[in-house]
């Protein structure tokens, strides 16, 4: 397995992670309130601060594990790295014209919020996934 392909799977699983904990807390706190009035900042920016220290030290543990290919990137590597921010980059597209229509229609800060923190995460884990599946199906440039 590459460098690269790790550190795919390291923001996947960060990413399912971080979210997943975001997810329990907040539901947690909406036993009997509404979503909307649920507190969420502090939380969301708790998980996404966790997940980025988590994501860097994973990354630092397994170039200290592996260091011979920690520092090389061929063609296929920087191909693949790009192909996977093509996709996880229209998932930040699609989050942002939702929350702008969101916004729009005057809706509650909890959603748009919620929104915007739903589609860097789909973005992080489907970017992950294309390089995962780019490094183990294969990839053919165009």
């Amino acid at each position: 397995m590459t460098y690269e392909e790790k550190r795919a799977w390291i923001m996947a699983v960060v990413s399912v992670g971080a979210y997943a904990a975001y997810l329990s807390i907040v539901l947690g706190r909406a036993d009997h309130t509404p979503l909307t009035e649920v507190s969420y900042v502090s939380t969301l920016l708790w998980t996404i601060g966790a997940a980025i220290a988590a994501a860097i030290v994973l990354n630092i543990v397994v170039a200290i594990a592996s260091p011979e290919g920690a520092n090389k990137k061929d063609q296929r590597d920087r191909e693949i790295g790009r192909f996977g921010e093509y996709v996880g980059h229209s998932f930040v597209v699609i989050g942002g014209v939702t929350a702008l229509g969101m916004s729009m229609a005057e809706l509650n800060h909890f959603w748009i919020a919620n929104a915007i923190y739903v589609a860097f995460v789909l973005s992080a884990i489907l970017g992950s996934v294309a390089r995962i599946f780019a490094y183990r199906r294969g990839f053919q440039s165009w």
